[in-house]
């Protein structure tokens, strides 16, 4: 089969197109004939060598795929002809890949195969996110940091789904008209003010704000809060990881929270099958709308993963694989 292939720890330059052995199924997984990759910043870490996990050189990276089960392990559940999305821990940028069972789910009919690729990890991180570790309540507000990116778009999705009121943070007027049209009730320009105005929105403070972000953002974040808030520590793609002064989180009675969401899978794989059922509903209804905002070629792999760390485009950036 055909697919890409890091060679050494070197960045995007360092991937290659290959002719390799399509992989075999093995008990508890699924063999999917792969439409679509998503790229991730966490297949930009690994080419580096900068994530937790680091495969041995060469491998194929890309954990988020969406196609059509090509083969099924007994008691996977799935049949052979089901359209899936599905996150593996690497192998996803190649026309063949083995997930396990536990965490392929079937693809809303409402939705493609690029627009599936979100759902394996983005939505499914944002849902983990807002229902298991923010505890978010109909009613409530949240502030959205990076929401014109993949998490960003899925968690104002999310929050809308789950009945919130969102307020989108953004770098720009190009990504406000992105987050306005993932379903933001109001979307605030990061200048020297942007705290000032988001107060504006939510007088009392906002009951949660997702962050994947990190960076020079979080102090005034934090201020933002809600007594009783949860702040949503999920990334830090600015660059900077934040440091914090616990005594602010005693005296204001808020929380700082962690997400997880691939560690925890580790502890409870059930949570996609749980939070699927959840996003296929919110498609239905049109709540869940992806978001593409690139789609390149399996060969131009190096340029997606460039154009995403270069922050060239926004939403979801996809690979075209078939």
């Amino acid at each position: 089969m055909k697919a890409v292939r890091l060679t050494a720890e070197d960045g995007p330059d360092a991937l290659e197109i290959a002719d390799i052995d399509s992989p075999s199924v093995a008990p508890g997984q699924v063999l999917i004939d792969v439409h679509a990759a998503g790229v991730s910043f966490v297949d930009l870490l690994m080419t580096r060598g900068q994530y937790q996990e680091r495969p041995a050189v060469p491998f194929v990276p890309g954990i988020e795929v969406a196609g059509v089960v090509r083969e099924a392990a007994t008691g996977s559940g799935l049949t052979v002809g089901d359209r899936v999305a599905a996150h593996v821990s690497q192998g996803g940028y190649a026309e063949v890949a083995a997930a396990p069972a536990a965490t392929t789910f079937r693809l809303p009919d409402t939705l493609d195969f690029r627009q599936g690729t979100s759902l394996a990890v983005n939505y499914q991180t944002a849902h983990f996110a807002l229902t298991r570790r923010g505890r978010l309540a109909s009613g409530e507000h949240v502030l959205v940091h990076g929401a014109a990116g993949g998490v960003g778009t899925a968690s104002i999705q999310v929050a809308k789904g789950l009945g919130a009121r969102v307020t989108a943070v953004v770098r720009s007027e190009r990504n406000a008209a992105v987050a306005k049209e993932a379903g933001a009730d109001q979307v605030v320009t990061v200048d020297a003010d942007w705290a000032k105005t988001a107060r504006q929105f939510s007088p009392n403070g906002y009951a949660v704000v997702v962050d994947p972000v990190g960076g020079d953002l979080f102090d005034d974040s934090l201020r933002l809060l809600a007594p009783e808030g949860r702040h949503l520590v999920i990334g830090f793609a600015a660059g900077g990881i934040p440091q914090l002064k616990v005594n602010r989180v005693l005296l204001r009675n808020i929380d700082v929270v962690g997400v997880g969401w691939g560690a925890f899978l580790k502890v409870d794989p059930a949570i996609i099958a749980r939070a699927s059922e959840d996003l296929s509903r919110m498609a239905d209804d049109g709540i869940v709308r992806p978001l593409i905002g690139g789609a390149y070629a399996l060969d131009d792999a190096a340029t997606a993963l460039r154009d995403l760390e270069n922050h060239a485009s926004s939403a979801k950036l996809v690979l075209d694989v078939r």
